[in-house]
């Protein structure tokens, strides 16, 4: 086996890699930019090589860099994770003539697949289903409007050499096709070093479906299932699970068929994923092959119990597959959250910064022993499991040059249902504090009825969400329930303050009974009775027993309400607390009678009028700026671009207005709510 691997990657891949080959006793390298100095993968590895300044062009994708950094350390071989280089021929290439193994597949392999363009006409050589695009090289943004309406609106405009959502648009209409053809081509050439694109139909009620396939460089091929990835943001994966809940057996065995004969036909070997559309009828088409790790690959692990970094460390060894596919059994079920550093109350966009606080959830691993890709033990038996893939910590900074993942949270149990529920209960548990991020979200689509059926589709948050994403109205009966939890919190915090100030002598109450609790617009009544067990909190006439160990000051309230667990994200506030729960962000005051009537007389601050500015909704770079002073521009105009995170921004007019002042120049580095421009 090998002694010692680099990771040509960073973030949380290299910590999920440097993770098994510690398991499988392997030495590792980090590699390192300026901006990641002080990253986690850098102190987990054994050693760590600085390759350059943070834009990934002049670091993590430059060949040259890594191989000086594999020379240095003597690693025999490479992960590169996904993204960066894991899909680059040329890499591999390098590679191969220095004598050092590839963890990943041949660079045939890659060359045929990897590419979107050539892994297409390939499938349809082997008369495999595939979307109506065209497949060449598209030379300007007029050949591309000319492609699209040959092909039909709307349409998928994607990098040949793309993946994780970059260098993706979708166009309506010829305006649509113009820029987003200029933007692909951007962010392509930004993020993998390759400008081509290419279009295709864009399908417009699909789910999508994917198959990891596992191949050895002796001819061996399984497949490992499927992974439902519909639910998308943006073409970027948000939640993944496995199984999928709309595949059944024959389908499952069809697609995963076909993926390994596919995979066989490139002579591939490591691990893989292929990816397909499905309509409502279960008719299956090919969209493409990622010849490298998914980001979702842990709930395939989860459900399989087949550590898929192990086998690629293993194939690139020469090993043979230890399983066959008929040792492959799928138990449980698995969800995975993707958690980003991005604010959901201002369109989804990138937020940066340092973590004040970062606390995930506690990982568990109470599932079933596996072997060999085979359970060991019930699966029946109420076990279950959270993972938690992160490249951050407590005091971390998220940085404006990569991508905006925080973390992959991951839960697994025997049913869908009982895995969505561990989830629910592990988002509310997740502490963040310092930027912006999307669990609030993410509760709220495993809230959903359309999630919770199964009935999605990757127009799911499209369809449900498409104002954007303002929190969620929790209903009546879960408001009386926090209400009660908070006054309840807020007893404790009053006796605390009582007894500090002396005012409790010889444990002489002098905390009252009767409060009304606002949680935000909506208020109750409630009255406490007390003992040393707990509180009973009755509200509307409903009696709340509410149980707990919680002290003023924990950032996460832990109680139980009329027997069932509550878990709410708190932070004190005068006269109460802020809470974040199941997606709703709200204040929550619990206040005497006397105190609730004076507070309806105090004024309503008002926020300041910013109608006629233009402010930066995200801290990132101008690319470009679209108009000049004294302008007039027009509903819907592009006013300007800014980058950040790797994804090219277009800041629109929402009105007609005249442009009276600009702020700002192409390359400026901006943050949130820097005014750009004004208007009159």
């Amino acid at each position: 086996m090998f002694n010692k691997i680099l990771i040509a990657n960073r973030g949380e891949i290299a910590c999920r890699v440097i993770k098994t080959a510690r398991k499988m006793g392997i030495k590792t390298v980090a590699v390192y930019s300026d901006a990641d100095r002080n990253a986690l993968h850098v102190s987990m590895a054994d050693e760590a090589y600085h390759i350059g300044p943070p834009p990934a062009n002049q670091s993590y994708i430059v060949i040259d860099k890594i191989m000086e950094a594999i020379k240095a350390t003597g690693a025999e071989a490479v992960h590169p994770g996904y993204g960066f280089l894991s899909e680059n021929a040329k890499f591999a290439e390098a590679l191969a003539a220095a004598g050092v193994a590839f963890i990943g597949p041949p660079k045939g392999a890659i060359e045929k697949m990897g590419d979107k363009i050539t892994s297409k006409k390939i499938a349809q050589d082997a008369n495999v289903s595939t979307v109506p695009g065209h497949m060449g090289l598209i030379e300007d943004a007029e050949e591309a409007v000319k492609i699209s309406n040959e092909i039909g609106y709307p349409v998928m405009i994607k990098a040949s050499a793309g993946g994780g959502g970059k260098g993706m648009r979708i166009a309506w209409d010829d305006d649509g096709a113009r820029e987003g053809f200029q933007s692909s081509k951007n962010e392509a050439a930004n993020s993998f070093g390759d400008d081509r694109i290419f279009i295709e139909k864009f399908v417009t009620q699909p789910r999508h479906i994917e198959i990891q396939v596992l191949c050895d460089t002796h001819g061996n091929g399984i497949y490992l299932g499927e992974r439902e990835c519909s639910i998308q943001r943006r073409q970027q994966k948000v939640i993944e699970e496995a199984p999928s809940p709309f595949l059944d057996e024959a389908t499952r065995k069809a697609m995963g068929e076909q993926s390994v004969a596919l995979a066989k036909a490139v002579d591939y070997a490591s691990a893989g994923t292929v990816e397909f559309i499905v309509d409502g009828d279960r008719n299956f088409y090919f969209l493409e092959m990622n010849t490298r790790l998914q980001v979702e690959h842990p709930v395939t692990e989860l459900i399989t119990g087949v550590d898929l970094v192990e086998q690629m460390i293993r194939v690139a060894y020469g090993e043979k597959l230890s399983m066959a596919q008929d040792d492959v059994t799928l138990t449980g079920w698995a969800m995975e959250s993707r958690l980003y550093a991005e604010d959901p109350y201002r369109g989804f966009l990138p937020s940066i910064g340092r973590l004040t606080t970062y606390r995930p959830p506690m990982e568990v691993a109470a599932g079933p022993l596996v072997t060999n890709g085979k359970w060991q033990g019930d699966a029946a038996t109420g076990t279950h499991a959270v993972r938690n893939d992160t490249g951050v910590y407590d005091g971390g900074e998220i940085s404006m040059y990569y991508d905006p993942m925080i973390a992959k949270l991951c839960t697994w149990a025997p049913t869908r249902s009982e895995a969505i529920e561990e989830m629910r209960v592990a988002l509310d548990s997740f502490e963040v504090e310092g930027i912006g991020h999307n669990i609030p979200f993410l509760s709220a689509v495993y809230d959903h009825e359309k999630f919770t059926s199964g009935n999605m589709t990757t127009a799911f948050i499209e369809e449900e969400f498409p104002d954007g994403f303002d929190g969620v109205d929790l209903p009546t009966e879960t408001l009386n329930v926090i209400g009660a939890a908070a006054v309840a919190m807020y007893r404790v915090c009053e006796i605390r303050r009582a007894k500090i100030s002396g005012r409790m002598d010889n444990h002489e109450r002098k905390v009252g009974e009767d409060w009304v609790v606002t949680l935000d617009d909506h208020a109750l009544n409630a009255h406490v009775s007390a003992d040393k067990q707990g509180a009973t909190v009755a509200i509307d006439g409903a009696e709340y027993r509410v149980e707990s160990e919680w002290t003023p000051g924990q950032p996460l309230a832990k109680l139980t309400v009329n027997g069932a667990p509550l878990v709410m994200k708190v932070a004190q506030i005068s006269a109460g607390f802020n809470v974040r729960y199941r997606g709703a962000e709200m204040k929550v005051r619990v206040r005497t009678p006397r105190q609730a009537e004076l507070a309806k007389l105090m004024p309503v601050k008002l926020p300041p009028d910013t109608s006629k500015m233009l402010l930066c909704p995200m801290p990132g770079l101008i690319v470009k700026l679209d108009v000049k002073v004294g302008d007039e521009v027009q509903d819907g105009q592009a006013l300007c671009t800014v980058e950040a995170m790797k994804m090219e921004n277009i800041l629109r007019a929402e009105k007609k207005a005249v442009v009276t002042k600009i702020n700002a120049a192409a390359g400026d580095s901006l943050s949130v709510d820097d005014v750009i421009m004004e208007f009159e």
